[in-house]
């Protein structure tokens, strides 16, 4: 028996040259410090990527993506089906901690400046992955065809559209027309399972090889003699597993405790529900939209919200070139205090919109 797993290993290592990738992962060095916990989130939202892709092709096999069977497939997965709610709900609950650990992975590399010279096209590629996975979560809230998904959908659309100039062929792209029908659910569908998958391979292949090729980032806060180098594999890499593990144990509890529900299927001719709002990482736009004055200076309030979104997630997008300072290995505490007040208006606005739902 030792003999026969020597001689298959010995097979693949020679086709797949395993033993040099080891020593590649044994010969990286990663920077340790009391910053460090920060660098597991990248771990941790490739690893929820990965149990997105596996679970979406789960439920692919039962799916039908058509207005008169989708809500009945989803209802069939989760009622026939063995362990096809749990399915379900790991897919569901495993994308909204996904979004969530890339808001902190984003905010944790900005706080640190981990953007600053060379690095600056591995924020830009993370930056175009936080749009692409804001993109799964709206793509992906239709597909059950239920009466929450298809009302919030059609809100997030109507606000689409009223971008000015292009709103109106934004809003026609998305749904195949212009309102929600029988084109749009396969529309989305397409999106969620092919159009975007194929670009989140790209722009995370070449956000992983710029990590790979340029290492991670030490703080500027950080003296030499307080960071010292581990190596990749074993010392980070078993610390980036225990990580995945928690997440694991979180999804499986909250699995358990708060499965996924399916709601009412939709109807398209029916009154909007009260009280429909987008996953919560819409939220804090959703709410703010709510909140603005119809106008402000002869300017529509919602037009002009929008665009300000729209030039802020510019802006952030660019700005490892506009904090000049950071290039230079210093700090500029302005970015701080701008980076702190983003923060704290997203937490704010999204916790307005569950503590007080009828503002």
């Amino acid at each position: 028996m030792k003999k026969f797993l020597k001689d298959a290993l010995t097979y693949i290592d020679d086709r797949f040259k395993l033993s040099a990738l080891l020593e590649f992962a044994k010969k990286k060095k990663v920077p340790e410090h009391k910053h460090s916990i920060w660098y597991y989130f990248g771990g941790i939202c490739l690893f929820l990527f990965i149990v997105q892709v596996i679970t979406g092709i789960l439920l692919l096999l039962y799916y039908s993506p058509s207005v008169d069977s989708a809500y009945e497939s989803v209802q069939t997965l989760m009622s026939r089906v063995k362990f096809g709610w749990l399915i379900r709900s790991v897919h569901s609950w495993s994308a909204n901690i996904l979004i969530g650990a890339i808001f902190i992975h984003m905010f944790s590399a900005f706080f640190l400046r981990a953007y600053r010279k060379p690095r600056e096209f591995t924020w830009i590629s993370g930056f175009f992955l936080l749009l692409i996975f804001f993109a799964f979560g709206f793509s992906g809230y239709l597909l059950p065809w239920n009466e929450l998904s298809f009302f919030a959908t059609r809100v997030g659309t109507d606000i689409a559209g009223t971008v000015p100039v292009i709103g109106q062929s934004i809003k026609t792209f998305i749904l195949g027309g212009p309102e929600i029908s029988d084109v749009t659910l396969p529309r989305f569908f397409w999106f969620h399972v092919a159009i975007l998958p194929l670009f989140t391979v790209v722009i995370l292949g070449v956000h992983l090889v710029l990590v790979q090729v340029l290492g991670m980032s030490k703080p500027l806060s950080l003296p030499e003699d307080k960071v010292r180098e581990v190596p990749f594999f074993p010392n980070f890499i078993l610390k980036d597993m225990l990580g995945w593990l928690l997440i694991l144990v979180l999804v499986g509890v909250l699995c358990v405790f708060l499965p996924w529900e399916i709601g009412q299927k939709a109807d398209p001719f029916a009154g909007t529900p009260l009280g429909i709002k987008p996953e919560w990482y819409f939220t804090f736009m959703f709410t703010t939209l709510k909140i603005i004055p119809s106008h402000i200076l002869f300017v529509e309030g919602e037009v002009l919200a929008i665009l300000g979104f729209m030039v802020g997630g510019l802006l952030w997008m660019l700005v490892p070139f506009l904090d000049k300072k950071a290039s230079k290995e210093k700090k500029n505490p302005f970015y701080t205090w701008v980076g702190a007040f983003i923060l704290l208006y997203i937490i704010v606005f999204t916790a307005l919109t569950y503590l007080l739902p009828d503002l």
